[in-house]
């Protein structure tokens, strides 16, 4: 039986942008949502702020499901929700 994951994309009024089958699009889409003002995008983890990788986003999703990983910048807040379909 394959996993199909899915990644959703919402912004900070909760608007809904996409569902991606692809980690590396979701998160191409995600940076340039969340690139307005003056500030850089960063990766909010457990209260801490990281600078957006691909890398970094697969490790923080890799083994788990229904988990939500936040892009912050001055100017936006996306959210990327990462889920299973089931069938």
């Amino acid at each position: 039986m394959t996993n199909i994951y899915a990644y959703c994309l919402f912004d900070q009024s909760d608007n809904f942008h996409g569902v991606y089958s692809s980690l590396m699009a979701v998160h191409r889409d995600a940076l340039k949502l969340c690139n307005k003002g003056n500030s850089d995008v960063f990766l909010k983890l457990d209260g801490t702020f990281q600078k957006p990788s691909l890398g970094l986003l697969r490790r923080i999703f890799k083994g788990k499901i229904d988990t939500q990983v936040h892009y912050i910048s001055d100017g936006a807040l996306v959210k990327v929700l990462k889920t299973k379909l089931k069938e």
